[in-house]
C-alpha cells in the first residue's frame, strides 16, 4: 500500500513506541502488530516487561549526556544517517530471537534483493556493513577470486592484480577502503589516460558517483569503457537514492559492483549496506567478509538483524509513494521559507542537486548590511541552541533539506531561525 502524506506523518509518529519505558518489550509487541502476528513466540527473548536501569527514562542519549539535534542537514553518518521505519525496527526484533547460518541468511537475502529490485538474471546481492564496507569487499573478491591463500593473503597482493583505475576527480575521501585490500590508485582524466593506463595489473576502474559531474568521463562512459576493455567496473552509489530508480540503473548499465548506503534514504539499519553485482563478484566479495575467517572483511560483520532488516527496508522504500514525500518535503522548506523571509534583509533559494541527497534544498542568506551576523556564527547558534539544529553552513549563508525532519521541526526551525535573525538585527 502506497503512503499518502497523513500516512506518511502517522508512520514517523508511531516511532514514539521507543521512547517508553518498556521499550524492548514495546518493540516484541510492535513487531507482532506491525507484520500481523497474533501468535507469541515461544523462543527465549529476554525481553523484560519494563525496563530498569540504563533506558529506563525512555531516552538512552539523555542518560548518557548527549545532546539529541534536529536534522536539518540530511542523511550525513556523522549525524546517525537516518531514522529506520517502525517496520524494519520491528522485523529486527524478530531476527533477534533465532541463530541462523549467516552465509546461507546472507545468500537468501541476496535473492530476495534481486527479486525486489528486478535485477537481471546473472546479477545477486549481499548485505554489508555499509556501502564504504561493499567497496572494500567488493574490491577484495576480485582480485582474490575464490582462491583461499589470496584471501588470506591480502593485503599483500603477491599474484595478483595490484591496480586500479580512477578519475582524479573522484578521489573525494572515499576510497580508503580501496587502499586497504593494498591496490595501487591511478589517477586518469581523459578517455585516453584510461586506455594508457590499462595493463596486465589493472584489476578494476571504480567510480565514485556522487562526484559525476566533476570528471569528464560520465557514469554511462565509464562502464562502456570498461567494457570494453574487459574490466571489471564498479560504482559507489552510497547516498545516491532517491530517486529510486538508481537501485537498478547501474546494475541495468551494466556495472559489474554497485555499493548503495542502507541506513540513508532507504532507511534501513545505519550499519547496513547494499553490495548488488555480478553473481561470481558477489560471491566472492561474501568470500572476503564476516563471518569467514582470516579474511580483510572479518572485521566488517553485519549482524543477522541488520541483513533481514536491510530486506524489510527495501521492501518499504519501494512501496512508498515518493511522489508524495517529495511534495512533504517541498512544504516543509517553503513553509519556513515563508516565514523567515518576513525577517528584512532575509533571502532564499531552492534547488534540487543531480545526485547524492537527491531531495530539495534551500539556501537562506542575508543582507549584512540588515544583519550582523556571520553564517558559521549562525550554524554555531542553532547547534548550541535548545533544541539543537543541525544546518549547514558556507560563506554565503545556511543551507538545509528537510526530508530527515520529523513533523512539526519545521516550526522549531522556524522559530529558532526567526529569533536569531531578528536578535542581530542592525
Amino acid at each position: 500500500m502506497r503512503s499518502t502524506p497523513m500516512a506518511i506523518r502517522n508512520l514517523w509518529n508511531r516511532r514514539t513506541f521507543l521512547g517508553s519505558a518498556s521499550v524492548l518489550a514495546g518493540m516484541a509487541l510492535h513487531a507482532r502488530r506491525v507484520l500481523g502476528f497474533t501468535k507469541v513466540s515461544t523462543a527465549p527473548t529476554g525481553i523484560p516487561e519494563k525496563l530498569t536501569g540504563f533506558g529506563s527514562t525512555g531516552n538512552v542519549y539523555e542518560e548518557l549526556g548527549v545532546t539529541t539535534v534536529i536534522n536539518g542537514q540530511g542523511t550525513m553518518t556523522y549525524l546517525g544517517g537516518s531514522l529506520p521505519r517502525p517496520e524494519v525496527e520491528a522485523v529486527m526484533a524478530l531476527g533477534a530471537q533465532h541463530f541462523v547460518p549467516i552465509v546461507e541468511l546472507e545468500q537468501a537475502a541476496g535473492k530476495r534483493i534481486v527479486e525486489l529490485l528486478k535485477l537481471p538474471a546473472d546479477y545477486d546481492a549481499i548485505v554489508t556493513c555499509g556501502a564504504a564496507a561493499g567497496m572494500q569487499s567488493g574490491l577484495a573478491g576480485i582480485l582474490t577470486g575464490n582462491n583461499p591463500k589470496f584471501i588470506e593473503q591480502l593485503p599483500d597482493l603477491t599474484g595478483m592484480k595490484s591496480e586500479v583505475i580512477i578519475q582524479k576527480s573522484h578521489r573525494n575521501g572515499f576510497d580508503h577502503q580501496l587502499r586497504a585490500t593494498g591496490v595501487k590508485l591511478v589517477e586518469v582524466e581523459t578517455r585516453e589516460d584510461v586506455k594508457r593506463s590499462i595493463n596486465g595489473k589493472t584489476a578494476m576502474m571504480h567510480f565514485s558517483n556522487f562526484a559525476n559531474a566533476a570528471g569528464q568521463i560520465k557514469v554511462d562512459d565509464w562502464v562502456t569503457l570498461a567494457r570494453e576493455n574487459q574490466i571489471p567496473a564498479f560504482n559507489d552509489a552510497a547516498a545516491d537514492t532517491p530517486p529510486v530508480s538508481h537501485l537498478w540503473d547501474y546494475a541495468n548499465m551494466g556495472y559489474d559492483l554497485i555499493a548503495f548506503s542502507g541506513g540513508k534514504a532507504i532507511r534501513g539499519p545505519q550499519c547496513a549496506g547494499l553490495l548488488i553485482g555480478k553473481k561470481e563478484f558477489i560471491a566472492n566479495a561474501l568470500l572476503n567478509n564476516s563471518p569467514h575467517e582470516d579474511t580483510l572483511g572479518r572485521g566488517m560483520k553485519v549482524g543477522k538483524e541488520e541483513i533481514v532488516g536491510m530486506v524489510k527496508a527495501l521492501e518499504c522504500y519501494l512501496n512508498e509513494d515518493h511522489s508524495a514525500l517529495e511534495k512533504e518535503w517541498w512544504r516543509r522548506l517553503d513553509s519556513i521559507s515563508a516565514e523567515i523571509t518576513r525577517v528584512p534583509g532575509v533571502a532564499t533559494s531552492f534547488n534540487v542537486p543531480d545526485v547524492a541527497n537527491h531531495v530539495p534544498h534551500m539556501r537562506i542568506f542575508w543582507d549584512p548590511r540588515k544583519l550582523s551576523l556571520l553564517p558559521h556564527e549562525a550554524a554555531s547558534a542553532l547547534r548550541n541552541g535548545k533544541p539543537s539544529i543541525v544546518l549547514s553552513s558556507s560563506e554565503s549563508g545556511l543551507g538545509m533539506n528537510s526530508f530527515m525532519l520529523k513533523p512539526g521541526e519545521e516550526k522549531i526551525i522556524v522559530t529558532q531561525l526567526v529569533q536569531l535573525f531578528k536578535a542581530h538585527a542592525v
